[in-house]
């Protein structure tokens, strides 16, 4: 067994960095102490993001993350050591994907279970987000493993921001299945709230065509390399989108933002003296009692059934 320069192994340095002699570890970024030596014992999942471009955009706290856990966990292990190489990070790699995440997340519970810490990174952004990274996390929750996420990049909220439409409410749909995509969109219709996917660059003439043959022509943005050098982001509508990129072929990550359904205008109905009025002058001019329902409920946007229930209520008042 290895000594430190103290003399002390470093399993032993590794129990008390982690609080197996003071009952805190890595649960005290939780704000709250661990449950004695059976907590210490348990290694943490930390989701890291990492930038979705611009490398400068990795935060502090993940890049300490990164140094002190025993392992990382990443989509593509080549992607991810360029990172590392560029902050001086030497840590253990190993690969999980949607390929290996049954047989690759048993492997790493069990070292969480051991006492090992584990980062979790995905190729760009937060893991979790239209990634297998999901699945880890919900197996480590229901094991009662730590997990403790880190806030950084994300190209959803990136791309809502700098869309300029409306932020208040969003709805995120991943990638849209290529095969299904209209029936998808068919789903998002009445959608009133701010609508965000996913889509690579050899689909996304023949995803915005959809969206304008199901959603009809609103206001897009579609967002390409975001935080790079070549960043670009377009603004318009729908139609005005397949122009553009039906004569530029595009390369990268893309991401659309899509303004959501006009929400409905409220009705205000008349007051039922206005109604039965309305009426009434139809009637005095020659009007049938029907048409003159019927006219009355065209006129103020309310069914003929309703007009009639206001008229005979207003002759029952008199």
């Amino acid at each position: 067994m290895s000594k430190t320069r103290e003399g002390k192994s470093s399993k032993e340095v590794l129990r008390k960095r982690r609080g197996g002699e003071t009952g805190q570890g890595p649960l005290r970024d939780l704000g709250i102490e661990s449950e004695g030596a059976t907590a210490s014992l348990r290694g943490t999942l930390w989701v890291c993001p990492t930038p979705i471009g611009n490398l400068e955009d990795l935060t502090l706290r993940a890049l300490r993350i990164l140094r002190e856990v025993q392992v990382i966990a990443a989509e593509d292990t080549r992607h991810t050591r360029k990172l590392l190489t560029r902050y001086g990070v030497s840590k253990p790699l190993v690969s999980y994907h949607s390929h290996n995440q049954v047989e690759r997340a048993g492997e790493l519970l069990a070292r969480l279970s051991r006492g090992e810490d584990v980062a979790l990174v995905s190729d760009a952004g937060t893991p979790g987000i239209s990634d297998p990274g999901a699945v880890l996390v919900r197996e480590a929750l229901a094991r009662g493993l730590p997990v403790v996420v880190l806030p950084g990049p994300s190209a959803v909220l990136t791309a809502l921001v700098v869309s300029g439409l409306s932020t208040s409410r969003f709805v995120f749909e991943g990638f849209l299945p290529a095969r299904q995509r209209r029936r998808s969109l068919n789903k998002l219709v009445n959608e009133e709230r701010t609508i965000i996917f996913f889509e690579a660059p050899h689909r996304l003439l023949a995803t915005l065509r959809d969206v304008l043959a199901v959603l009809g022509d609103r206001p897009v943005a579609v967002a390409r390399e975001l935080t790079k050098a070549h960043e670009e982001v377009f603004r318009g509508k729908v139609s005005a989108a397949v122009e553009h990129f039906q004569e530029k072929p595009v390369k990268g990550e893309i991401t659309i933002v899509l303004a959501g359904q006009d929400a409905p205008k409220e009705v205000i109905e008349p007051e039922d003296t206005t109604v039965y009025a309305a009426v009434t002058q139809l009637m005095s001019e020659g009007m049938q009692k029907r048409a003159a329902l019927k006219e009355t409920a065209r006129r103020y946007g309310m069914s003929s059934r309703k007009v009639y229930a206001v008229v005979e209520r207003k002759k029952n008042d008199r």
